[in-house]
């Protein structure tokens, strides 16, 4: 397994302006990444396509998938025709950088709108996603996200319905605890679609913490953490992994209360000993 770090840990920078995805590529690689996994939201085509092709050069480390910022619960087909946009341009960047894998999101919860209704939206933008993403030989991957495609079986759902040798999962450790589905569980069912993987984590915490606290489902009150040191079972997951193979990008996303340069840094560093000690098994 080789890991990488998603922009989206160090995100602050990002929106600041104090970095440009260059930037982020060279830290990256200082705190021992393998890889980077870039976003759309951050994207300026015009001048990222030279700079992160030096940068990556310059590092030796390599785009380990382009994320898609797509949102398909959108009521006119204008909106959801803009979202497709964002996965095609995605593809576009996965195959000038050499990812074979990009990230897309399914959409999340609107006032008004049922899962039945957007489902069918969704599942009709990610068909034409997959189908672009296979005739350039690109996989898209869906991460378990928010409220309507947060749970394993949702995941299972849509990309049963789109049927796509070109949709599958990308496995994030972390948001499954903010649905109330068990992570261990959730990689039970999905293991087989897996080709991409998010390493976060998160730890209860109780009420009276204020900082920083995202709820699941439940109420129950989370705040993200460095990987292995949370309650998600990232070491568990990891060791499961290797157990079935994957031999895949891990990417971490860290979303912890501490300064996200050094969070991140300390994520890549814990989750290098849970793939080490997977390894050994």
């Amino acid at each position: 397994m080789k890991i990488a770090v998603s922009v989206w840990s160090c995100h602050k920078y990002l929106y600041d302006g104090s970095w440009q995805n260059a930037d982020f590529i060279d830290y990256a690689a200082s705190v021992g990444a393998q890889g980077v996994e870039l976003l759309s939201v951050f994207w300026n085509k015009e001048s990222d396509v030279p700079a992160v092709h030096d940068a990556l050069a310059r590092t030796g480390i390599k785009l380990a998938c382009f994320g898609a910022c797509n949102d398909f619960v959108k009521t006119t087909a204008e909106e959801r025709e803009v979202q497709l946009q964002d996965i095609i341009l995605a593809v576009d960047m996965a195959v000038e950088f050499g990812a074979e894998v990009v990230r897309v999101f399914a959409g999340d919860r609107k006032e008004g709108i049922s899962y039945e209704q957007a489902k069918g939206w969704i599942v009709e933008g990610l068909a034409k996603g997959a189908a672009y993403a296979e005739s350039k030989g690109v996989v898209l991957c869906l991460e378990n996200h928010g409220i309507f495609a947060g749970k394993s079986e949702q995941v299972q759902d849509i990309i049963t319905l789109v049927g796509s040798p070109a949709l599958r999962s990308t496995f994030d450790m972390g948001n499954f605890l903010l649905v109330d589905d068990v992570p261990a569980q959730a990689f039970e069912a999905l293991h087989p679609l897996i080709r991409h993987v998010h390493a976060k984590d998160f730890a209860r915490v109780g009420e009276d913490q204020k900082e920083g606290v995202l709820r699941a489902l439940s109420g129950q009150p989370f705040v993200g953490t460095v990987p292995t040191e949370g309650d998600v079972g990232v070491a568990s997951i990891v060791s499961k992994l290797a157990g079935v193979g994957y031999d895949g990008w891990m990417s971490v996303e860290y979303e912890g209360l501490e300064e996200q340069k050094s969070g991140t840094a300390r994520a890549v560093e814990k989750l290098a000993e849970a793939v080490e000690a997977a390894s050994v098994k």
